[in-house]
């Protein structure tokens, strides 16, 4: 299997160069990779501790960690890797890590070559990224290594009789930070019992979001006092839903506000049209009395969670095909969340939904009927939100936790 898997990680390094010649985003992963060891001499003098996340999600699970470490132990530098470039290109100007870049590939040779150049006093890893050389790596340079957040389900090769490559990866991590249970039974059926269920430091960093400023001139303009929906990290699929709920709506007090995923030009122009109401671009705003659109679509990044505040209901995409974006952001501010039918291996979408704070549909006349109930019956609209709110504040304090841990080894 170890043969198999690092000559699969060397036909990947051969592989992805081409495939750059024609898709963007494996070309920001290929040429975004060739500043990794450049980047890293930065701090080969100081002491290091190394979050590794796989994309944005995840780093909103780091976030919260490299906080309170910042702001307790100013004589370590903080490095943040990333797997994918949807987290890389969001978060690589980040404050509070020294150097952000990108993870190279699990090879041998860049694994030594790695962990090699640098001071690490802890790896910490978060969810489920499980890189074997790196973590041989780190365990025969005897580098104490965590998992953060993390969560294991059945189907994962570790479980599988055939998995004797990936379990021995495991040993280099000297604790296991779980958020559930059943994760807890899975490692401990394959005898690692050096784990604590702490839950999910994400619940630490969205409850952070009501104490910052969310508020915004050009939302609180076109909002003008309305319910609104603000329908989140969009992708095609949904995007179909909402336009045909979007022109059947009869009366111009209910108002839109829509962030896709993809931001492309063209995509967008193309969304923008498919709308018969008065619409308008965020990118287009300057000059336009924002209040007498019914529909604004977010055409940049980075202020989505703000946006959340004015909502009085939020649709979060990704859960029809692609991969559920994150829905605690909007509960965070007590309000119903809607989301597709595709989001079993979201611990907190599948708590919500037993939970009747978040809903799921699966086909138009779903999405219709319930977003009419919620804009209809206002003590339903309350009572679902508030289920979003108690559930955030029942889950607090996984990273105070993981600190306890931390502050008596650094």
């Amino acid at each position: 299997m170890k043969i198999l898997y690092n000559f699969a990680v060397y036909f990947a390094s051969i592989l992805l160069p081409i495939i750059a010649l024609f898709n963007k985003k494996i070309k920001l992963f290929v040429d975004g990779r060739k500043q990794t060891f450049s980047k890293i001499t930065a701090l080969k003098n100081d002491e290091v501790i190394w979050f590794h996340a796989a994309s944005l999600g995840e780093f909103e699970q780091a976030r919260p960690v490299i906080e309170d470490l910042k702001s307790s132990f100013t004589n370590y530098k903080i490095l943040v890797t990333f797997f994918s470039p949807s987290g890389y290109e969001i978060r690589k100007n980040y404050q509070l890590a020294d150097v952000i870049c990108y993870l190279p590939l699990d090879s041998k040779s860049n694994a030594q070559q790695f962990i090699g150049s640098l001071q690490i006093k802890f790896a910490i890893f978060i969810k489920y990224e499980f890189w074997p050389n790196f973590l041989y790596e780190l365990k025969r340079k005897e580098i104490p290594t965590l998992l953060v957040s993390g969560i294991f389900r059945e189907n994962q090769l570790f479980f599988k009789s055939y998995g004797n490559f990936m379990r021995n990866s495991l040993k280099a991590f000297h604790h296991f930070f779980l958020q559930d249970e059943s994760s807890k039974k899975l490692l401990e059926s394959i005898d690692y019992h050096n784990n604590t269920v702490v839950g999910d430091t994400r619940f630490d960093r969205v409850s952070k979001i009501l104490h910052q400023n969310n508020s915004l001139d050009f939302i609180s303009e076109f909002k003008n006092n309305q319910y609104t929906i603000v329908a989140g990290s969009t992708w095609k699929e949904d995007e179909e839903f909402l336009v045909k709920y979007i022109n059947n709506v009869s009366s111009n007090d209910e108002k839109f506000i829509i962030a896709p995923h993809n931001i492309n030009t063209e995509a967008i122009l193309k969304f923008k049209k498919s709308i018969l109401k008065k619409s308008v671009l965020f990118s287009e705003k300057e000059g336009k009395i924002l209040s007498d659109y019914q529909v604004l679509i977010v055409d940049t990044i980075g202020i989505l969670t703000k946006i959340y505040a004015a909502a009085d209901v939020a649709y979060v995409g990704g859960g029809l095909k692609t991969g559920l974006h994150n829905i605690l952001e909007p509960a965070t501010f007590g309000i119903p969340v809607v989301i597709g039918n595709t989001y079993q291996k979201f611990k907190e979408a599948v708590d919500l939904v037993r939970l009747n704070g978040c809903i799921s549909i699966s086909n138009q006349s779903e999405f219709s009927a319930i977003f009419t109930k919620l804009k209809q019956d206002e003590n339903f609209r309350f009572a679902t939100g508030n289920v979003n709110k108690n559930y955030i504040q029942e889950h607090l304090g996984a990273t105070q936790k993981i600190m306890n841990y931390l502050k008596t080894r650094l």
